[in-house]
């Protein structure tokens, strides 16, 4: 029986497990975790809510979370990240249900959330909090078996904290974001690699010579910086805390206010997990030609509506590229609408380093299912044996070995007597 779904084309499955089959090879830790899972089927019984990107990468996780038993719905964690040929073939060829549709509307958008909640489940896995903040918000609708989660990135961390503070969050979860074998790699690597590919793809533009403005200078901000620089232009980085901007500086870059760098930018990439951190002070001083971007995880780092009040006219000129003219005549050009311009003009993150993200989503699914009930309503760290866990499969599918030490070293290490 084919499962429920709201998905764009189910004919797109061919293409998409073409995708899914190439991605496969460059995820060796999460297929060695589904091997060991497809065996013991420790998720058997366990219901689980799924709230991600969905793309390739996402449908390996998925597979691997039904092998090891569990029963699952996935949804979109945002409107324009979906690749519809992944979806129709998760549907279609794997059995998984599926409610997500590139470009759909806010209406729809949500209703996709309640579809995937409407499988009562006992587990959220979640990109962004959207699925935490509709059971919060509608307790008396949802959430009533749900014992515990997991949170993928950064904003949606921000937001489970927020509910922990305030004592409303309603079950433990696990903050996959801050494992390092995430966030020193994913948010780092894979966010500077992706932003730089959707940007590329989507204006072809010439990086070598061009002065490009990062805003933000968390792991995501570091790795795009850094990427910007390899790629040749010549990198400003924007930042309203102390120790990253000095550490910005200590990295050789330029650091300055977003108003003074508004006005020599070529592009302007903010990575933030703010709001408002490009407005109109900043369009107002920005260079004819001007391209703008988001890589933050919520569409509200760009204010687009003041920009579009400072417009004469607006229109899509490019498959991605929206350009407002402004009434003095100089134009900016907006990516993918200020949402995820890596997921909207590009594929999002390579497998590689989603690798590593998704097997620490899946072994803490699997840690929940065992440890849930003796858990408190916190927002918990990855335990760290599973971050080293996942480290040690990843070298060993480089081909790479380590030193271990040696039993004088473990004892000195742990002791104060020995001194000078």
């Amino acid at each position: 029986m084919s499962p429920s779904c709201d998905i764009k084309n189910r004919a797109l499955a061919p293409s998409g497990k073409s995708k899914i089959l190439w991605a496969e090879r460059q995820m060796p830790v999460l297929l060695s975790i589904r091997l060991r899972m497809g065996r013991s089927r420790p998720l058997r019984g366990l219901r689980v809510a799924c709230c991600l990107h969905v793309t390739t990468e996402t449908a390996h996780l998925m597979i691997t979370l039904k092998a090891a038993g569990a029963q699952i719905a996935l949804c979109a964690s945002n409107p324009l990240s979906t690749q519809d040929d992944i979806a129709a073939s998760l549907v279609t060829d794997f059995g998984i249900p599926v409610y997500a549709i590139r470009g759909e509307n806010r209406k729809t958008y949500y209703r996709h959330l309640q579809q995937a909640l409407d499988l009562s489940p006992h587990a959220t896995m979640d990109d962004g909090a959207d699925l935490v903040s509709m059971i919060h918000k509608e307790p008396h609708c949802f959430g009533k078996n749900i014992v515990g989660g997991t949170e993928e990135t950064t904003t949606g961390v921000i937001r489970l904290r927020s509910l922990e503070a305030q004592g409303k969050l309603r079950y433990p979860v696990i903050a996959v974001n801050d494992a390092s074998t995430k966030h020193l790699f994913d948010n780092r690597y894979g966010t500077g690699q992706s932003t730089i590919d959707g940007i590329l793809r989507a204006t072809n533009q010439l990086l070598a010579g061009s002065l490009f403005v990062v805003c933000g200078y968390g792991w995501c901000g570091k790795g795009l910086a850094q990427r910007a620089k390899g790629m040749g232009a010549r990198v400003i980085v924007c930042e309203v805390d102390p120790i990253k901007s000095l550490e910005a500086v200590m990295d050789g870059f330029q650091v300055m206010p977003l108003t003074e760098a508004a006005r020599s930018g070529d592009l302007f990439v903010t990575v933030t997990g703010c709001n408002q951190v490009l407005t109109g002070v900043h369009f107002a001083r920005m260079k004819d030609g001007a391209i703008v971007a988001n890589a933050g995880h919520f569409d509200v780092e760009i204010d687009l509506a003041v920009l579009k009040k400072m417009s004469r006219r607006h229109a899509g000129i490019r498959n991605g590229i929206h350009q407002y003219v402004l009434n003095d005549g100089r134009r900016i050009n907006v990516l993918a609408e200020g949402r995820l311009v890596n997921l909207a003009c590009a594929e999002g993150h390579p497998p590689g380093v989603m690798d590593m993200s998704f097997a620490n989503q899946a072994l803490s699914c699997e840690y929940l299912k065992t440890h849930a009930h003796r858990m408190d309503n916190r927002v918990y760290p990855v335990p760290v044996e599973l971050d080293r866990q996942i480290a040690r499969l990843k070298l060993q599918s480089l081909g790479v070995s380590i030193d271990r030490l040696s039993a004088a070293q473990k004892h000195y290490l742990s002791s104060w007597e020995l001194g000078t």
